[in-house]
């Protein structure tokens, strides 16, 4: 009689469950796999956000039924996928729908799906298995019952986004409360210190959760500094050094903490020593040029540190000698490799050099530094190349250097040799060295020009990607700064007047203030002015007139009323203003603006018609008074600005 009741209080119980939950499940077994995707999408549908009908569903079976579709080979990706979201959606409930899943072991058939081809599968496995991770009913050891796990979900990271996210989401979880069984168990391993370093690269949120993890009461970086000491296998040495790195470079280690000035430093630096394997030579300078480069302090700490400036220009006699590397497939392997280790000293020279002066004279005193260099120009290997031309511009930064040594070395023939049809990426930072090498103080500019670089640098403002044609553009203001008719004329002629209007309306706002500065250098000088405003004004002040009616920032306007005033320099160009009652009214309207930097502007302008000396001067002077102008200086002149007053 006992059994009977609770059979019928069972019965009853069930038959609360709403006939529609138990269509859903029904749905799941129907013959035509059709009909069994679209139930699973429909069951989707009706469990987002509803907590009963998620319970309903469980207690009626599905799980074990989705779990089975999941596994199933017949099964199409598209079924796979949707049994996974739902389970995901089921997942999201309570904790005890967590329970129940991890009843019918949805770990090791979650895991089991990571292994197909298809990325929307993987992304909905992992998704669940995030919120199964995620939620305190989850044992976390489920993470690690199987070696392969992890490193399989590392070599998933990459594969998307959502892949990124959702395993930096387990991992953060499960490597909070990590007890020195399982730390012993899969963390001690390399995997587990790669696997980090892979985690924390470029990467804020997951670095700053990784600084904040305890291990047996230890935080994470303390364990990263033990594994640096010098009796850890190398490996370990340089994978902690990288973690280290990439937790630094993300912003959740200070640059001057004593871990990364005293610690990861040195081990870098002597990771570039003679001793240690190419391999490992090259990743600790790619390390440390990493490390860094986007701290002056330290780059100047590791630039005295165990003489490595000159420990590098030994990457490049590398291998020394045969009787040192007594294994032959070695040698072939590392005459093979060589390519890298100049690649990787050419990053860690660009990033030394990248702010401070002495380092960079230090680095181009190295024995024959600038020759082998400028020989990387034209290395066979693209990525020695570009790692030559980015410690090439590091060092061009610097004014002293740009008027010697790479005025001996002529570094602007293998330059302009790298600029022909290069990839975009070396074309990026050659083209921005060029704009160094051009700037008026540089005598490389005479042969540069001769050796067609206007028309290379036209071209280049002709490209899809806006860093070339800031780089195109800027070079040739910095050619036509100071410079003589003939290079202005040259310039004038290759861009065209069309392209000069294409760039003066590029979406790229760099790329517009610099050809108005390239406008302005080449508006400069009377002579020069007449010169241009005779072949080209026309076109010129249709330009200036739409910048000035544009939506365009304080600088441009500045900067194109500039222009102006370098016209009203001109003899015979001023005529192109004064007869012009549409930008006269203009430079009226900026003399009254409430910036500052646009009325001091407007006013050269106007100076600059009334010159006493100059022929018509009178006539000019009249109609300026006509205007009002007269009236606006007096109403100027009591500003509160000390610059208006005197102008």
């Amino acid at each position: 009689a006992m059994c009977l009741v609770r059979t019928r209080s069972l019965l009853s119980f069930l038959s609360y469950l709403t006939a529609s939950s138990r269509h859903y499940v029904d749905r799941l077994f129907d013959p035509d796999p059709q009909k069994v995707l679209q139930g699973v999408i429909d069951m989707k549908n009706a469990v987002i956000g509803n907590n009963k009908q998620k319970a309903n569903l469980i207690v009626l079976g599905a799980v074990p039924r989705l779990l089975y579709l999941l596994q199933q080979e017949t099964s199409s990706t598209e079924l796979k996928t949707e049994c996974a979201v739902v389970l995901g959606s089921l997942a999201m409930g309570t904790e005890n729908n967590v329970k129940s899943l991890l009843d019918c072991h949805i770990i090791p058939a979650l895991l089991q799906g990571l292994l197909s081809p298809d990325l929307k599968f993987i992304e909905a496995c992992l998704r669940c298995l995030r919120t199964i991770f995620t939620s305190p009913v989850t044992p976390e050891e489920l993470l690690y019952t199987d070696a392969t796990v992890i490193p399989h979900l590392m070599a998933l990271l990459s594969r998307s986004r959502y892949t990124q996210e959702y395993i930096c989401q387990i991992f953060s979880h499960c490597c909070k409360r990590l007890d020195s069984e399982t730390l012993k168990f899969a963390f001690v391993r390399m995997q587990a210190l790669k696997c980090f370093s892979v985690l924390a690269f470029e990467n804020p949120q997951v670095s700053m959760t990784l600084v904040n993890v305890l291990v047996d009461g230890e935080l994470l970086p303390q364990i990263f500094v033990k594994m640096l000491q010098r009796d850890k296998p190398i490996e370990m040495q340089l994978t902690s050094a990288k973690c280290l790195t990439y937790m630094c470079r993300a912003g959740a280690i200070r640059t001057d903490d004593n871990c990364i000035v005293l610690k990861t430093l040195p081990c870098l630096v002597r990771m570039c020593s003679k001793e240690r394997l190419l391999e490992e030579r090259v990743e600790g300078a790619e390390t440390l040029a990493y490390l860094i480069e986007p701290d002056v302090e330290l780059q100047r700490i590791a630039s005295i540190t165990d003489h490595l400036i000159a420990m590098l220009a030994d990457y490049f006699k590398y291998p020394s000698s045969v009787s040192a590397i007594t294994d032959i497939k070695r040698l072939d392997h590392d005459l093979k490799h060589a390519h890298e280790l100049r690649q990787a000293a050419f990053k860690l020279y660009a990033s030394l050099g990248a702010n401070d002066e002495d380092i960079r004279k230090k680095i181009i005193e190295t024995e024959n530094m600038m020759d082998r260099i400028v020989t990387g120009l034209s290395e066979s290997s693209v990525k020695v190349r570009l790692a030559a031309v980015r410690c090439l511009h590091s060092l061009s930064r610097s004014v002293q250097q740009l008027r010697t040594s790479f005025q001996d070395h002529a570094v602007w023939k293998p330059l302009m040799k790298v600029l022909q049809n290069a990839p975009d990426e070396i074309l990026v930072v050659a083209s921005s060295m060029l704009c160094n090498l051009l700037l008026e103080f540089s005598p490389s500019k005479e042969p540069i020009l001769e050796s067609g670089a206007v028309e290379l640098l036209c071209g280049l403002t002709q490209s899809e990607n806006p860093a070339l044609r800031v780089n195109g553009i800027w070079a040739l203001m910095n050619m036509a700064f100071q410079a003589e008719q003939k290079i202005k004329a040259d310039i004038l002629r290759s861009l065209s007047t069309e392209q000069l209007f294409r760039l003066l309306s590029d979406s790229d706002l760099n790329v517009l203030m610099k050809t108005l500065g390239l406008l302005r250098n080449l508006l400069s000088t009377r002579p020069h002015i007449d010169k241009i405003m005779s072949t080209h004004g026309k076109q010129i002040m249709q330009a200036v007139t739409l910048i000035l009616e544009g939506e365009h920032n304080i600088e441009v306007k500045e900067q194109t009323l500039c222009i102006l005033a370098n016209i009203a320099d001109g003899t015979t160009a001023k005529d192109l203003i004064m007869t012009n009652d549409d930008i006269l009214q203009k430079i009226k309207y900026y003399m009254g603006h409430s910036h500052v930097k646009l009325q001091l502007a407007a006013m050269f302008c106007i100076s600059n018609l009334i010159w006493n000396e100059e022929e018509g001067s009178q006539e000019r002077q009249d109609k300026l008074r006509d205007m009002g102008i007269v009236d606006i200086l007096h109403k100027l002149s009591q500003s509160p600005d000390s610059n208006l007053c005197d102008k």
